[in-house]
């Protein structure tokens, strides 16, 4: 398997290299030469497979024998141990629960796998592995979760001070051993840029062997297409139907999501329709709309997760359907992309007005996040209504994490499973820095 970097289609780097760097020195990202198209006999027949079974489909077409398949498929195996269940509200909309892992977030299933494949190719290094993760709330926990413990990597964390909720924090600052919190007093656009100097940063880099866990890599990126296709094997069953009509509204910050499922349908799988669902930080659907991308700073919302004013993986994405727009030149990339994703952007207080519509119509609580999708998807219908469309929103973390806005917003105490709850008495653990490069660079010298 060779990845090459979206801002040099002739730079090629192995698989381990991609994973370990993270990050090109060309400030691109890395896709995959290749993106198999998997049989249609496989799609149209997801039901004969589990969940695991289908991701290992994927990544053994996807690897190329980069890992021999038994070691493969024990990865596939460590990492996806918990379900993904499809939640009807209707007979047309369904909740995509990906809250199920240890961390009660949809990026414990990309967290565990890197854990896992890094683990791996990480065998008869001398040198510590350090991970450097920019977080705006689900990501430092899933990583902090995934890597726990993990024998030769050290994981250091980056969130924005006051812009995670109480108990995302608690994730990210009570686990110690091999994981460190860095809360960084400005946003998760300051958290990420930091991250990323770090890794062009040739002193950091000389000193230290550095990988990330970010979204920017392409192993966070690989497992999150595993679920577009386990969803669609359950709307296969529930309909009793090969190739079922499924629309995904997707709540997008760094986009890495979106990919993903973009990657899965390159990949073979029938998908109408992407609908992106954002908050205020809304530069994709304006994209979208204009065919201008402007990014600026991000604003906080409740929706914290997609708070990010420049998403890294828009890059991904304009390199993907630019090369579908090479054979056509009447077809720029930004109509590619149009033709495929729509974008649609709402504010808190329909977030809020959605949360207890959502609660009082279909007895559901949905997080902020799937809030924001759920509106999306209903904007997405009333301009492309059809019968037998099936919507699917991606329920992206459990309500709980954001208990203190929930239980407000519905009048009532929002239950909390039991792992996420014994985090509350835990003593926080982290270092505050200001958003300055050279203050990062300095701890890292003077710490690690």
């Amino acid at each position: 398997m060779r990845l090459y970097s979206t801002n040099n289609r002739n730079h090629f780097v192995s698989l381990k290299e991609a994973v370990f760097k993270g990050l090109p020195e060309d400030k691109g990202l890395y896709m995959p030469e290749k993106v198999p198209v998997l049989s249609k006999a496989f799609i149209q027949n997801l039901r004969q497979y589990s969940f695991p079974e289908i991701g290992f489909e994927i990544s053994k077409n996807l690897f190329e024998g980069a890992i021999p398949l038994p070691d493969l498929q024990e990865i596939i195996e460590n990492a996806i141990t918990f379900p993904a269940p499809l939640v009807a509200l209707d007979e047309q909309k369904f909740m995509l629960e990906l809250f199920h892992g240890p961390s009660l977030a949809f990026k414990d299933f990309g967290a565990r796998f890197m854990a896992q494949l890094m683990g791996y190719l990480n065998q008869g290094e001398d040198k510590e592995l350090v991970i450097l993760v920019a977080t705006s709330g689900d990501t430092g926990g899933a990583v902090a979760a995934g890597f726990y413990q993990t024998p030769g990597i050290r994981v250091v964390i980056l969130y924005p001070s006051g812009k995670v909720s109480p108990l995302q924090e608690k994730q990210l600052t009570t686990l110690g051993d091999n994981i460190t919190a860095i809360e960084i007093a400005g946003t998760f656009d300051d958290c990420q840029d930091l991250v990323k100097k770090a890794f062009l940063d040739e002193t950091i880099n000389t000193r230290f062997r550095l990988g990330s866990a970010n979204s920017i890599n392409i192993a966070r990126l690989i497992p999150q297409s595993f679920y577009y296709f386990e969803a669609y094997r359950q709307v296969q069953a529930l309909k009793n139907e090969t190739d079922p009509q499924v629309v995904f509204s997707v709540p997008s910050g760094n986009f890495g999501n979106l990919t993903a499922g973009i990657l899965a349908h390159k990949m073979g799988l029938t998908v109408e329709h992407f609908v992106a669902a954002t908050n205020a930080n809304d530069i994709v659907p304006k994209y979208i709309e204009t065919g201008n991308y402007s990014p600026r700073p991000s604003v906080r919302t409740l929706s914290n997760a997609m708070d990010v004013g420049n998403p890294s993986n828009f890059s991904r994405l304009l390199d993907i359907f630019a090369e579908s727009a090479i054979s056509s030149e009447e077809r720029s990339t930004w109509n590619n992309m149009r033709g495929k994703i729509s974008g649609y952007a709402f504010n808190d207080e329909k977030t809020k007005q959605a949360i207890i519509e959502i609660f009082r119509s279909y007895n559901y609580i949905a997080d902020p996040h799937a809030a924001v999708g759920y509106l999306a998807l209903l904007e997405y219908f009333e301009k492309h209504s059809s019968e037998n469309t099936t919507g699917i929103i991606l329920e992206t973390a459990h309500p709980s994490k954001f208990k203190e806005d929930m239980d407000e917003i519905l009048g009532q105490e929002v239950p909390v499973p039991e792992r996420l709850a014994v985090l509350a008495h835990r003593k926080k653990e982290a270092t505050l820095l200001n958003n300055t490069y050279s203050a990062f660079k300095s701890w890292l010298i003077e710490t690690l």
